[in-house]
């Protein structure tokens, strides 16, 4: 179920609801409204059900797209000690005037951040269905959590007992224990103090997309790993979480989208997608039909080779298939 979500942006300026540091995330106009229904003739679609967000005529496939980034800096390795960035392997993003960008490169900067949610499920007879949040972890490699991707060198984050603690301690020396001006407060409600080094002079991806990474994870947030497998085509679909909850024929699923990622400058378009999995992965018209175009040339094939076979065989060490170097 594919529902187009491009023009839904806010304005000129797509981030014009972060400029003010997020007071408006919630003023009426910010985010759009999709509601979609599951058709009564494809039955029950049963759990997971999928969540995708689909883009067309991006080329994450292009050379200096897909090569732009640090893999060191990305399982932890500080720019201002290794100096790759400066050397090209992150161009053309890898310093905004005196300051690091960590992650550098094209393809950590171009981060999909449309906020999802999923407000409700209505079933067909009118009732919610209880229970049915849309899960967002889960949603990457775990080969890629574990192999790939750390927070920089030297970062450390606390949990507090309470939201009072204070970013401002200091050690015996004077100095600053944490990076943090304010504890972060994540969606249970904990308090987190953290400390990211040469915060000073370096963007980390929390303060790039201070709307969809937070601080304690950051680059390994599932959003921002699934997207930093570059897909192989100019029309794909990424997974940005799913429902472990049987959704009846008939059902609404209605979601909200804070549009922040902006497509027409690229003459592109994006959807939302939901969807179930089958038994060759994702629904794909086109991958059925090609099966069934391969099947049909090697079924004529070989019918074409058994009658040969059977009308006109060839005779196991007949001489006239032999040919003899000219004397």
């Amino acid at each position: 179920m594919p529902v187009d979500v491009t023009g839904c942006e806010i304005g000129d300026n797509p981030n014009k609801m972060w400029i003010d540091g997020g007071q408006t995330l919630n003023a009426e106009g910010n985010t759009c409204e999709i509601k979609m229904q599951v058709p009564f003739d494809k039955g029950d679609m049963q759990p997971p059900v999928l969540v995708h967000y689909e883009m067309m005529n991006f080329y994450q496939n292009y050379r200096k797209y897909i090569t732009s980034y640090d893999q060191y800096q990305l399982l932890g390795k500080l720019a201002q000690d290794q100096g790759l960035n400066e050397q090209g392997v992150c161009q053309p993003l890898s310093k905004i005037g005196d300051v690091y960008i960590n992650p550098c490169g094209l393809i950590a900067n171009t981060l999909f951040n449309d906020i999802i949610k999923l407000v409700s499920i209505v079933g067909p007879d009118g009732e919610v269905i209880p229970n049915a949040p849309m899960v967002e972890t889960g949603i990457a490699w775990e080969s890629d959590l574990k192999y790939k991707y750390r927070q920089p060198d030297g970062f450390k984050s606390q949990q507090c007992e309470s939201c009072n603690c204070d970013c401002s301690e200091t050690d015996g020396e004077g100095k600053r224990k944490w990076s943090c001006n304010t504890p972060y407060i994540d969606e249970d409600g904990n308090c987190w103090r953290y400390y990211y080094p040469f915060d000073e002079s370096t963007q980390y991806l929390y303060e790039t997309y201070p709307m969809l990474i937070n601080p304690i994870e950051g680059v390994t947030n599932e959003h921002f790993v699934v997207w930093m497998r570059a897909a192989a085509l100019p029309h794909f679909r990424k997974l940005y979480g799913y429902i472990e909850q049987t959704i009846p024929a008939g059902s609404v699923l209605t979601f909200t989208v804070m549009a922040n990622y902006a497509v027409e400058r690229l003459q592109g378009s994006k959807a939302l997608v939901v969807s179930n999995n089958y038994i060759f992965g994702g629904k794909n018209h086109w991958l059925g039909t090609l099966f069934i175009a391969v099947g049909s040339i090697a079924a004529i094939l070989g019918v074409f080779f058994l009658c040969k076979d059977k009308f006109a065989p060839r005779r196991l060490g007949d001489k006239m298939y032999l040919k003899y170097k000219e004397e």
